[in-house]
């Protein structure tokens, strides 16, 4: 089957052609060329590297498939089911990824941009399946959805995903309720201390309102993109691997077993907080 997400660039470029066409009519300062090109160029080395690895996942989801609890087929209700499960394992997993800096290392890539546009959503990571994000969703062939039916829906909220990146749609009314809008994501990719780690849904925003995680955009606060400490670069390589490098040194530089595992396993901003804890507590 053709990989639905290759077929949409054609798309993906004309659409964010239009997006700047449009900012610039707007008189809006919502592109920058190096961010682009940047995000462009972590676009392309996702593609490239997907080619070479979506055969290693879907042999994955064939082999623990082997072992389905139930045999599920391709009825019309199994797509539906499908569809909320999915989009679950992408709740699960993106929230962790905010909250493990293993995770983390891969996924920052998609928050270094300090624009929030079209071309911000194919920032994407070069490591995300070399780093086993695949895990996440291997409950669905256990439990007997088709190997297939998996990919295709993962790439179904991928596409949905890559429109709400942009500041050219404020709201979508009552929808706002049950999916994620631009307005949503906005406050995901805010720094904002009242933002962080807010808002990690894929298609449906109702797994943030059930778990208390949503936070609606405020207009009287509008986000911050990027980083809390942005990394000054559009270099693709060091957007890439700047974090796995960092964890590199902090391992270098840990002196227990408990600091090791904090330092790939903790927060991602648990050096930070063990400072600020040790800190205190020498004052005290």
């Amino acid at each position: 089957m053709p990989n639905l997400i290759q077929l949409a660039i054609p798309g993906f470029l004309l659409l964010l052609l239009l997006e700047a066409i449009a900012a610039w009519w707007m008189d809006r300062d919502l592109f920058e060329l190096k961010d682009t090109a940047a995000s462009l160029a972590m676009g392309i080395g996702n593609v490239i590297i997907g080619f070479a690895t979506e055969l290693l996942v879907f042999g994955f989801y064939t082999f623990v498939h082997r072992f389905a609890v139930f045999h599920i087929g391709y009825q019309w209700w199994a797509w539906i089911a499908l569809f909320f499960a999915d989009d679950f394992s992408y709740y699960v997993f993106h929230r962790t990824s905010h909250e493990c800096r293993f995770f983390w290392a891969s996924h920052v890539v998609h928050h270094s941009s300090q624009r929030y546009n079209l071309g911000t959503a194919l920032r994407q990571t070069w490591t995300g399946r070399l780093s086993f994000a695949f895990i996440f969703w291997l409950w669905l062939p256990l439990i007997g959805f088709q190997p297939m039916m998996i990919v295709t829906m993962q790439a179904v909220s991928l596409l949905y995903q890559f429109w709400i990146h942009t500041e050219l749609i404020r709201s979508l009314g009552p929808l706002e309720a049950v999916f994620n809008t631009p307005s949503h994501h906005r406050v995901h990719h805010g720094s904002n201390l009242r933002y962080l780690d807010r808002n990690h849904a894929g298609t449906l925003i109702i797994w943030d309102r059930l778990f208390g995680t949503f936070e609606p955009e405020d207009m009287a606060e509008p986000p911050v993109y990027g980083l809390t400490k942005n990394i000054q670069t559009f270099n693709p390589v060091r957007i890439a691997f700047h974090e796995w490098i960092d964890i590199g040194r902090d391992l270098s530089a840990a002196h227990t077993w408990r600091e090791r595992w904090y330092s790939v396993f903790g927060r991602p901003g648990w050096k930070y907080e063990h400072a600020q804890s040790s800190a205190t507590a020498s004052a005290d």
